[in-house]
């Protein structure tokens, strides 16, 4: 028995490709409970949440757009979901080990530190930084390091590690979404019926051509 699928028009791809991009672009606004032990971890606790979900619903539309018996000769929406998918989930890997590793560095030393040489060498180590913050910020430094059970140098250290790594996977998103809705533009906005059929790169899609250039950057 046969099933009869409705051919996928043009505004069903442009459709497909703007809801990646909105799904993208939400793993930005993702929030996730932290408790006060692991402050240092909020900013990336929402995208470490949120990722795979959208990673889910991802891979969800690009079956949708297979399973579609109707779509240009060349796959343009094939090609840019495919490579938002691929990128998404490579970007969300980097994410996860640069969790971990934060997490292995707030394990780091196992062993119990003697308390009067950790309270002279926290002491030290403030000194090397309290010119970079304010009496305020200073004084929430240390206030969350306490919390979290760190020296405030450690805590510093970790927090930054964390913000690095959410820089990275903002970018990521922002590329992605961003080159999802010019593609979806494109395809509504183009008149012809085969859309980039041409064999230059600039045939190609936008998020295509994004991650091939990303991919040369990186040889």
């Amino acid at each position: 028995m046969t099933t009869d699928r409705a051919p996928l028009s043009r505004t069903d791809l442009a459709g497909l490709l703007t809801g990646a991009a909105q799904s993208v672009s939400g793993i930005l606004a993702a929030e996730y409970p932290t408790a006060a032990g692991r402050s240092y971890l909020h900013p990336v606790l929402g995208a470490l949440y949120a990722g795979p979900h959208v990673v889910g619903e991802l891979t969800d539309r690009l079956e949708e757009f297979m399973a579609a018996e109707s779509r240009p000769a060349t796959p343009a929406g094939l090609f840019t979901l495919a490579s938002a998918l691929g990128w998404l989930t490579e970007s969300l890997a980097e994410l996860t080990t640069a969790v971990d590793q934060i997490c292995t560095r707030v394990g780091i030393p196992s062993e119990p530190r003697d308390l009067d040489f950790a309270a002279t060498a926290d002491a030290e180590e403030e000194d090397g930084f309290d010119f970079a913050f304010s009496a305020l910020e200073l004084a929430a430094i240390r206030t969350a390091a306490e919390a979290a059970g760190l020296p405030p140098g450690d805590y510093v250290d970790v927090l930054s590690q964390s913000l690095l790594a959410a820089s990275r996977i903002t970018d990521a998103c922002m590329e992605i979404s961003s080159g999802l809705i010019e593609d979806a533009t494109y395809v509504l906005d183009e008149a012809a019926d085969h859309i980039w059929t041409g064999g230059e790169p600039g045939g190609l899609p936008t998020l295509v051509r994004s991650l091939l250039a990303r991919m040369e950057a990186a040889e």
